[in-house]
C-alpha cells in the first residue's frame, strides 16, 4: 500500500488529485474505531454540549409562548421568533471561521469560551425588563448565539477524529443531547416559573448548564494525527466547487426554511387550540423525547446503508408529518405528532454532520467542510421561523396557521427533494460504493 492510500483508508476520505499530500516516509499508524475510553468520554461531552446548545434552542417555544402571551406582549409572533432564529443563526453563521480554527487546533480555546459566554447569556436573560425587546435580543439571540456557535461545531467536529466504521452511530448518540435538552429545559422552565417566577427558572437553568459545561471542558480530548502524516490542510475553492457537497448544502438551506416550524410553535398552537396549559406545557418535551430515539436509531442504520439513503425518507416522512398538523385538535393528536415528528426530525439534524464528513476527502477537511455548511445553512435558520411568524399572524392579530403549515411542509419536501439530486452527483463521481449502497 502506498503512502497516499494508507492515509486515504485512515480517513476513510476519496482519492482526489486537487489535494496535495504531504507525507514523511514514517509508516503511519492506523487509528481505532472509537471503542477506547477517551473516546467514549469526548461523545460524553459532545452530549452535555448539545444538551446546552441546540437543546436550549429547542425549548425557545416555551420562551415563544411567554414572551407572546405576557413578557412581550406588544409584540408579534414574528418579532419575537426572530429572537429564537437569530440565536440558531448565530450558531452556525460563523462556521467557517470556527471550522477553521478547529482544523489549526484550537479546538479547548474555543470551548471554554464558549461555555463562559453561554452561562453568562442565560443569566443575562433572566435579568432583562418587561418590554423591553432589545436586552431580550441582546441576551439571548446575541450573546447566547456567540457562545453557542463556539461550542456547537467544535463537539460535532470532534467526533471525526475518535470515529470512522461508527461515525454515524457516535454523532447520534452525541447530539441526541440536544434532545433530551429539548425535553428537560422546558418542564424546568415551565415547572419553576409556576412554583418561583420566570426569572428564576431562566437561572436555574444556566446553573444547571454551568455544570454541565464544565464536566464537557475536561472529558473532552482531541487525537493527534496519525504518526508519519503531516497534517492535510483544507482548501476552501476545492471545497466550495464539490458540486455533490454544495447541493447538499442547498438542500439543507430549504430544509432549514421549515423545520423548526413545530419546534418554536406548537407549544403556541396547542394553548390556541384550547387545550388545557398544563397539559400544553408538556408538548415540546414530548416533541423532544421523540427526536432521541430518532437521532440514534437512524444513525445505527446510517452506517449500513448510508447517510443519504437514510436522511431522504427522513425528510419525506416529515414533510408528511408537518401537513398532517391540520388535525390536531385534541391533546392527544399533539402528542403523537409530537413523537412522530420528533423523531424523523431529529434523524434528519443527526444525520447532517456524518453527511458532511462523507464528502471530505482527508481528515484535515472535517471543520472547514462543517464551517461551510453551517454558515450558509445559517441564514435560512435566520429567517426561517420569522416567516412563518409573518404567515401566522393577520392584520386582526388572529393566528392564522394553515399558512405556516403549508410552507413548512412544501420545504421540507423540496429539501427531500435536492437532497436525492445530491445523492446521484455523489454517487455519479463514484463516490459512494458499488451503486451507491453506501451512500
Amino acid at each position: 500500500m502506498s503512502d497516499h492510500t494508507a492515509v486515504s483508508a485512515v480517513c476513510h476520505g476519496y482519492d482526489d488529485k486537487k489535494y496535495d499530500l504531504e507525507l514523511s516516509p514514517r509508516p503511519i499508524v492506523s487509528d481505532g474505531e472509537g471503542g477506547d475510553r477517551t473516546a467514549w468520554l469526548t461523545i460524553l461531552g459532545t452530549f452535555f454540549i448539545q444538551f446546552c446548545t441546540l437543546g436550549n434552542i429547542n425549548a425557545f417555544g416555551v420562551y415563544q409562548d411567554y414572551y407572546t402571551r405576557t413578557f412581550l406582549h406588544n409584540r408579534t409572533p414574528s418579532d419575537i421568533s426572530w429572537i429564537g432564529s437569530f440565536q440558531l443563526c448565530m450558531q452556525y453563521a460563523p462556521g467557517v471561521l470556527v471550522g477553521r480554527a478547529f482544523d489549526a487546533g484550537y479546538f479547548h480555546h474555543m470551548i471554554a469560551l464558549g461555555s463562559v459566554l453561554q452561562v453568562v447569556s442565560i443569566f443575562m436573560i433572566s435579568l432583562t425588563q418587561r418590554d423591553q425587546y432589545y436586552q431580550v435580543f441582546l441576551a439571548q439571540a446575541v450573546a447566547s448565539g456567540i457562545g453557542q456557535s463556539l461550542l456547537f461545531l467544535p463537539s460535532l467536529s470532534i467526533i471525526g477524529q475518535h470515529f470512522k466504521r461508527h461515525r454515524a452511530l457516535a454523532t447520534g448518540v452525541g447530539v441526541s443531547g440536544a434532545s433530551v435538552g429539548g425535553v428537560i429545559w422546558p418542564i424546568v422552565l415551565n415547572q419553576l416559573s409556576q412554583r418561583t417566577s420566570f426569572e428564576n427558572a431562566v437561572r436555574a437553568t444556566g446553573a444547571i448548564a454551568g455544570v454541565l459545561l464544565i464536566i464537557a471542558n475536561l472529558v473532552m480530548k482531541t487525537k493527534p494525527h496519525p504518526t508519519g502524516a503531516v497534517a492535510l490542510k483544507p482548501k476552501l475553492m476545492v471545497i466550495l466547487t464539490d458540486w455533490p457537497f454544495m447541493s447538499s448544502i442547498v438542500g439543507a438551506f430549504v430544509v432549514g426554511l421549515g423545520l423548526f416550524f413545530p419546534y418554536f410553535y406548537l407549544q403556541l398552537y396547542a394553548v390556541d387550540k384550547g387545550i388545557d396549559e398544563n397539559l400544553a406545557f408538556y408538548v415540546l418535551a414530548i416533541m423532544n423525547a421523540g427526536s432521541v430515539g430518532g437521532r440514534i436509531l437512524p444513525n445505527f442504520i446510517a452506517d449500513r446503508v448510508g447517510p443519504y439513503n437514510t436522511i431522504i425518507p427522513c425528510l419525506a416522512t416529515s414533510a408528511g408529518l408537518t401537513f398532517s398538523i391540520f388535525a390536531l385538535q385534541s391533546f392527544a393528536s399533539v402528542v403523537i405528532f409530537g413523537i412522530l415528528y420528533g423523531f424523523w426530525s431529529g434523524s434528519y439534524v443527526s444525520l447532517i454532520p456524518t453527511l458532511i464528513v462523507q464528502s471530505a476527502s482527508h481528515c484535515g477537511e472535517h471543520g472547514t467542510r462543517m464551517g461551510v455548511a453551517f454558515t450558509l445553512v445559517s441564514v435560512s435558520m435566520l429567517i426561517g421561523t420569522p416567516i412563518s411568524g409573518a404567515l401566522l399572524h393577520s392584520a386582526d392579530r388572529k393566528y392564522v396557521w394553515f399558512k405556516p403549515i403549508v410552507f413548512c411542509g412544501t420545504m421540507l419536501a423540496c429539501g427531500a427533494i435536492i437532497f436525492a439530486l445530491s445523492r446521484y452527483l455523489f454517487v455519479r463521481e463514484g463516490r459512494g460504493g458499488a451503486r451507491g449502497r453506501l451512500v
